[in-house]
């Protein structure tokens, strides 16, 4: 494996790299379009926005400068971008989507998720989606910060299932039942806030671990993601951060070693409990 390899999803053409680079709270600008250049030519080929990030415009000035550098075309990269809460619903949903690629500068997205759960409208949302993607305008389509009744829900009227699930995931907060669950349902599970945002950098278990592997803690985590079956985000702006977060692939964690990680678990969130959201 390397920082290209990609995993098929349950429905579209198009695969889905294992690692992106993730933007949340990037400001727009220069400093988003800078790391989402800097991310491509590092060999990162998926790059994961949202419309409440406001940074949809930097990312795809990154997206452009960052394919020039790297000598690379669209279709070798995988843009992910996600519907907000107040957009929801049917025709809002539609509208939205077309917002979304026109303030990044493309022809369509490869994977548009719906950000948050909002109840009562989230399944019209989906059924705008089922037909951006039968008329095909959007790659494959998602969901994010669905819990399993969430989903559950969705199933009983969607026509398709969700490609992936993006959710907090983190050694605070293991997921092992919704994991478990969407892999029964073929839907790929990816993390946001795989590193809880820094807040996991000082835990003993890790540091033990990166210093008996010569690695940093941030490689540590993101590995375990990986070979627990989950697909990653990491957010950096700074250079050498994203090199490292992309350095995942000469090591290995041993089963005792990814079992001491899973026990750090404490049902800990850094972001909003999605039963919990107020929107």
């Amino acid at each position: 494996m390397n920082i290209q390899s990609t995993f098929t999803l349950n429905h579209g053409e198009k695969s889905m790299p294992w690692v992106g680079l993730g933007v949340f709270q990037v400001e727009n600008g220069e400093t988003v379009a800078a790391s989402v250049e800097e991310a491509i030519v590092q060999g990162y080929r998926h790059i994961d926005t949202a419309a409440v990030y406001e940074n949809e415009e930097g990312v795809g000035e990154g997206i452009r400068r960052g394919m020039e550098r790297a000598g690379i075309t669209r279709e070798q990269l995988f843009i992910t971008s996600k519907l907000w809460n107040a957009d929801q619903g049917y025709q809002r949903t539609l509208e939205a989507y077309q917002k979304s690629v026109a303030r990044l500068g493309l022809d369509q997205l490869d994977l548009y998720l719906i950000h948050w759960p909002v109840e009562g409208l989230f399944p019209e949302s989906w059924r705008a989606l089922e037909q951006l993607f039968k008329e095909g305008k959007v790659g494959s389509i998602g969901v994010s910060n669905f819990q399993i009744h969430h989903i559950e829900t969705l199933l009983q009227t969607a026509e398709i299932t969700p490609a992936i699930n993006q959710v907090e995931r983190h050694p605070r907060l293991v997921q092992e039942d919704l994991k478990q669950y969407l892999v029964q349902k073929n839907i790929q599970p990816v993390a946001w806030a795989p590193l809880m945002q820094g807040g996991i950098f000082s835990e003993p278990v890790l540091m033990e671990i990166a210093e008996s592997l010569g690695k940093t803690v941030a490689q540590i985590v993101l590995k375990w993601h990986l070979q627990t079956g989950w697909a990653v985000i990491p957010k950096s702006i700074k250079k050498h951060r994203i090199h490292e977060n992309a350095d995942l692939y000469d090591f290995e964690l041993n089963n005792e070693q990814v079992k001491a990680i899973h026990k750090m678990d404490q049902h800990h969130r850094v972001g909003p409990d999605p039963d919990h959201f107020d929107f």
